[in-house]
């Protein structure tokens, strides 16, 4: 193999990996903003689910799953999770 064409092979690799490690980068920028989305949705969602409930601050975790599934278990629950559900696939 001629220099040059061992020049040229030696500069695609190197290209390779440079786009390959650019790609990493941007795969870990995407899971961080991921990450931050999901962190912000909860505090939002935890927030609100204090002002709502405000006896649940404080509490532990289990006792505040416990309220929840007997709170979704109450007449006409599914059929308002169902009719938000259906308004936020619209929106």
């Amino acid at each position: 193999m001629s220099k040059s064409l061992e020049a040229q092979k030696a500069q695609a690799e190197k290209e390779i990996c440079q786009l390959q490690n650019r790609q990493k980068i941007l795969l870990n920028r995407i899971r961080n903003e991921e990450r931050r989305a999901r962190n912000h949705r909860l505090i939002v969602h935890g927030a609100i689910l204090e002002g709502v409930f405000p006896a649940i601050i404080g509490t532990e975790s289990e006792v505040v799953k416990e309220f929840l599934i007997e709170v979704s278990h109450l007449p006409g629950v599914r059929e308002l999770e169902e009719k938000m559900l259906e308004t936020e696939d619209k929106g």
